[in-house]
C-alpha cells in the first residue's frame, strides 16, 4: 500500500507541475499547451485508476479482516468449550481426591476409588492437552496470514 501511496503522491505532484506550466503559457505555443493538457489528462486518468485500485484493495483487506475475525471467533468458541470441559473434569478430580484422602485417613484402601481418581486425572490431562492444542491452533491461525503477507511483501520487494 505504501508503494501505491508513493505513486499517487508522485502523480499528484506531476499534475501540479503540469498545471503550473499551463498557467505560465498564456501566450505560449498552442501545440505545447495541448501536449501539456494531454499529459495532465493522462495523469488524471492514471490517478483515477490508482484510486480505484486502492479502493479495491481496501475492500479486499476489509473482507480478509472480517473473515479472520469470524474464524477466530469460531476457534475461541471451541477453546472455551475445551476449557469448560477441563474445569468440569478438574472438579471431578478434586472430589475423587477428597474421597481418596478420606478413605486413606480411615485406613480403608478402596481400589474402585483409586481407579476413579486415576481415570479423572487422566481425563483432566487429556482435556488440558486438547485445550493447549486448540490454543496453539489459534496462535498458528492468527500468525499464518501475517507470515504469508510478510512473505508476499518480501517477494514483491526483491522483484523491484
Amino acid at each position: 500500500m505504501s508503494e501505491i501511496d508513493e505513486l499517487q503522491r508522485r502523480i499528484l505532484s506531476a499534475m501540479d507541475r503540469v498545471a503550473q506550466g499551463l498557467d505560465g503559457l498564456n501566450a505560449a505555443d498552442p501545440a505545447e499547451a495541448d501536449a501539456l493538457r494531454q499529459e495532465l489528462a493522462d495523469e488524471k486518468s492514471i490517478n483515477a485508476e490508482l484510486k480505484e485500485r486502492i479502493d479495491t484493495l481496501s475492500a479486499q483487506h476489509e473482507k480478509i479482516l472480517v473473515d479472520a475475525e469470524k474464524k477466530v471467533a469460531g476457534k475461541m468458541t471451541d477453546l472455551d468449550t475445551q476449557l469448560q470441559k477441563l474445569r468440569r473434569i478438574n472438579a471431578q478430580l478434586v472430589e475423587a481426591c477428597d474421597a481418596l484422602r478420606k478413605a486413606n485417613a480411615e485406613g480403608v484402601g478402596d481400589p474402585d476409588l483409586i481407579n476413579a481418581t486415576m481415570t479423572s486425572e487422566l481425563e483432566a490431562i487429556r482435556t488440558m492437552r486438547d485445550a493447549e492444542m486448540a490454543e496453539a491452533g489459534e496462535i498458528i491461525a492468527a500468525l499464518t496470514p501475517l507470515l504469508d503477507e510478510a512473505a508476499a511483501a518480501a517477494g514483491n520487494g526483491s522483484a523491484q
